[in-house]
């Protein structure tokens, strides 16, 4: 049906239209369109109602701040109403926005402050007395919901501000999750056979509004605090970028990429800076928010029925977009585990040119429901893998059949078995499968792993079509003639690779561990392991009991463990590593160089730039001190690294020291 040229009936079907879309989105968590085409519908209702002022109607989606209230959490009345901004997308419509702020004011603003805009959950924050009182989304700009204990969770919020408190305070600003901590949280999903999260924004809106806040403290979310709401008892200020240095003294983050500006041409500039490092930060961003730095200009400017004047929102190109789901085809992985990805349509999105999509697994697909022919949505944010969010309905063709996993693998016409409570499909021709040997030893020679130059997927390939090579322990013989045969190699690349295996031979436990690939076991896991076992045989022959006393291995990685290292194909392999001369075991630590530390415990949390947990470690024991794995009032220190656990708001009740990373490196090599 083409959509009626009437405006009354257009606004109406807008309207519905809209709702519709946003019951998906927000209620099922289904979106049915992309971002961008559901900002188009938007734009459209407010171009009809600003044509037509008497269509507007009280229940239209242009009056709504932002989300209804849900009455899982009690309700709370903000101090100051949370207004949403209005949007531009363009350099024209940016400066057209200022010409407007200017005829408003009279005079056009002696600076403008830009920020990032955070691609979060937009919270409210009150102090009394300097003090966390209470924490609510945004809801509806007038009413939230009481989010108060899991607020408190978030390592980046103070509960107790610093200096000259005042009476009472409310801030807002933007919950995330990081970008980091995305992907680690998707990885062990998908290591769990569970299903992987659709963004961080999404992500971090529902962890916020967990009903157990120590599933929220669990995310390691962050906040950057972005506006002061309302204040009793404080200082003026002439300006807003004044009200966010004061934000910074009282100890709210406050993100440093924010900048006061004095031209709407450096406005722009900031834009195009900001559009062009998009994805160097650690929190994904979705536009850039220009406000009047000036606050009486501010109040002259006033606010429509829902957004302020004399702010706007700079809106970054989306990345999601439409297209067709040509094929869904598999691979199988280094594990033998067989994943589904589609084969699109290419649509350039995110930057890139996207022609395949990650679909997780089986369960994933009949989740999502697409199907081959569909018109699907792909988002593909900076580096992150690009992924199928879901079907657009209304333009499925009639009678389109459901996707299923095959029942032999196309590689090595093996059957395909489904694991794991029937959430993971694998294939059941082992390294007979050319398609996981091949992903097997890519990783396995991967910089992450065994670090061996020169044995990339090219060479892996051909090693593996000739028959020099069916598994790990064959890279360590390789025969310097036979390689002279193949086409296109010389001595000198030859001589190389060579080299390159022979220094691999002494790449250590760690690496080994990390390059065996087994299910669960990546980098950090490893060089744990190995900074505890230092040897790989003793290691295949540990008990459970022994592997689960290690801080920060659980039973997950236990069993996944246990049951590589007691298969016999696996235990052979071992053997034949240690027959090619690669070094099955660590030489014996260091005894203490210094008594600098003697007699002090500590224990390390988080990630640290400069250091891995057990070289961490090991350069305390170094110095003779000692590390265990849990905080308890005989704790002298915790070295709290990135993305600090619940060891960290422990230590601060007990309260034991806290030491960063630069704390750490003076308490280990200052004067």
């Amino acid at each position: 049906m083409s959509p009626s040229t009437d405006p009354t009936q257009r606004a109406a079907e807008l309207r519905e239209e809209i709702r519709s879309h946003n019951y998906g989105y927000y209620v099922l968590g289904e979106p049915s369109i992309p971002d961008a085409d559901w900002d188009d519908l938007m734009r459209e209702l407010k171009e009809i109602e600003t044509a037509h002022p008497d269509l507007i109607t009280l229940d239209s989606p242009t009056q709504r701040v932002g989300a209804e209230v849900e009455t899982t959490f009690a309700p709370v009345t903000h101090l100051q109403r949370m207004f949403s901004l209005d949007n531009v997308e363009s350099e024209d419509e940016l400066r057209a926005w200022e010409s407007r702020l200017v005829r408003a004011l009279g005079e056009p603003p002696s600076a403008y402050m830009c920020e990032l805009k955070i691609d979060g959950l937009a919270v409210s924050l009150t102090y009394e007395d300097g003090v966390l009182v209470r924490g609510a989304t945004r809801g509806d700009g007038v009413t939230g919901e009481d989010v108060t204990a899991n607020v408190r969770t978030i390592r980046s919020i103070p509960l107790r501000l610093c200096g000259d408190v005042p009476d009472v305070l409310e801030v807002r600003g933007e919950i995330y999750l990081p970008v980091a901590e995305f992907a680690a949280l998707n990885r062990r999903q998908e290591e769990l056979g569970r299903k992987p999260y659709v963004n961080p924004r999404n992500t971090a809106a529902g962890s916020v509004r967990q009903k157990d806040p120590t599933k929220t403290a669990a995310r390691n979310l962050a906040v950057w605090l972005y506006q002061v709401g309302y204040v009793a008892g404080g200082p003026s200020f002439a300006t807003h970028s004044e009200t966010m240095r004061w934000l910074t003294d009282l100890g709210f983050p406050v993100n440093p990429e924010n900048r006061v500006v004095v031209s709407i041409d450096e406005v722009v500039d900031y834009v195009e800076n900001a559009t062009r490092h998009r994805h160097d930060h650690e929190y994904e961003t979705d536009g850039i928010v220009i406000k009047v730095d000036d606050l009486t200009l501010q109040e002259k400017a006033g606010f429509t029925a829902k957004s302020p004047r004399w702010a706007t929102a700079y809106k970054l190109p989306p990345e999601e977009k439409s297209t067709i789901l040509k094929a869904i085809e598999i691979n199988v992985g280094r594990t033998g585990a067989v994943t589904p990805y589609a084969v699109l349509e290419p649509v350039f999105v995110g930057g890139v040119t996207v022609e395949h999509a990650t679909l997780h697994n089986e369960g994933e697909v009949h989740r999502k429901d697409v199907r081959p022919g569909d018109t699907v949505i792909v988002r593909r944010a900076g580096d992150v893998i690009p992924e199928v969010v879901g079907p657009i309905l209304t333009k499925r063709p009639t009678d389109l059949p459901e996707w299923h996993m095959p029942e032999l693998c196309p590689f090595c016409n093996n059957p395909i078995v489904l694991t794991d409570g029937q959430a993971k499909a694998k294939c059941t021709g082992g390294f007979a499968c050319p398609s996981r040997i091949r992903e097997y030893l890519f990783h396995f020679a991967s910089r992450g792993a065994m670090d061996i130059e020169g044995l990339g997927y090219k060479t892996v390939d051909t090693l593996l079509r000739k028959g020099i090579i069916a598994d790990p322990a064959d890279v360590f013989v390789l025969d310097r003639a036979r390689l002279l045969e193949l086409d296109g190699w010389g001595e000198t690349s030859v001589d190389n690779l060579l080299a390159a295996i022979e220094r691999a031979k002494d790449a250590g436990v760690g690496r080994l561990l990390t390059g065996l690939g087994v299910p669960l076991i990546g980098g950090t896991v490893a060089r744990t392991m190995a900074h505890e076992f230092r040897s790989l045989p003793t290691l295949m022959s540990v008990t459970e009991d022994e592997l689960g006393a290690i801080d920060g291995i659980g039973p997950e990685i236990v069993a996944s463990w246990i049951g590589w290292a007691s298969d016999p194909d696996n235990i052979h392999l071992v053997e034949r590593l240690g027959e090619a001369g690669v070094r099955l075991e660590d030489p014996e630590p260091d005894t203490p160089t210094s008594d600098r530390l003697a007699g002090k415990v500590f224990v390390i949390t988080g990630t640290l730039e400069g250091f891995t947990r057990p070289e961490a470690k090991a350069a305390i024991e170094a110095r003779g001190g000692k590390v265990t794995g849990s905080v308890s009032s005989k704790t002298d220190y915790l070295v709290a690294g990135a993305s600090a656990g619940s060891k960290l708001t422990k230590a601060e009740q007990l309260g034991v020291p806290v030491l960063d990373e630069a704390a750490f490196n003076n308490l280990l090599f200052g004067e």
